[in-house]
């Protein structure tokens, strides 16, 4: 990779990592799992880097990336991450620290969207970063018919779940 690239990635990064933090947030149940499945997303992304043709925003390439990425090492292992060595890497990452007590009703509603399914929590992640349904269905593969239906059951669910 080409220095104005790799210069070029560290700054989408830098500007878009509380993206890779929510979906950290959704995925994990503690701050070094956190951790460890940030640097995992990180390493994704930039091996993932080069192959990025600007199709989409990188803010929904990134979205994808992170969300498969979580996905597949949450069911490959539901208590621990497995991840790559930090060290390997060229550039670190300046990481700022992400507050995850900012407002006691997300805890709530990110405690809810925990016990849903892992689609159902991207889908509702996605619905949350006030992506438009076009961009929900690109980022998770689905039809932007489907993403609606999908999000009209995952929603009464979620009320079953706040309020029992």
């Amino acid at each position: 990779m080409n220095k104005e690239l790799e210069h070029k990635f560290v700054t989408e990064l830098e500007n878009n990592q509380n993206i890779v933090h929510k979906v950290c947030t959704l995925y994990t149940h503690d701050r070094d799992s956190h951790n460890d499945l940030f640097q995992e997303i990180t390493i994704q992304l930039w091996k993932a880097y080069p192959k990025f043709r600007g199709d989409s925003k990188f803010s929904t390439w990134m979205y994808r990336v992170a969300l498969n990425t979580a996905i597949t090492l949450y069911r490959k292992s539901k208590k621990r991450v497995n991840t790559q060595d930090y060290d390997s890497v060229i550039y670190k990452i300046k990481a700022e620290e992400y507050d995850e007590t900012e407002e006691n009703q997300l805890k709530l509603m990110y405690r809810a969207i925990k016990q849903l399914g892992d689609i159902d929590k991207a889908l509702v992640f996605l619905y949350l970063e006030e992506k438009d349904y076009s961009e929900i269905s690109e980022t998770l593969g689905i039809t932007e018919v489907n993403a609606r239906v999908k999000m009209n059951r995952v929603k009464n669910k979620l009320r079953t779940i706040l309020n029992p």
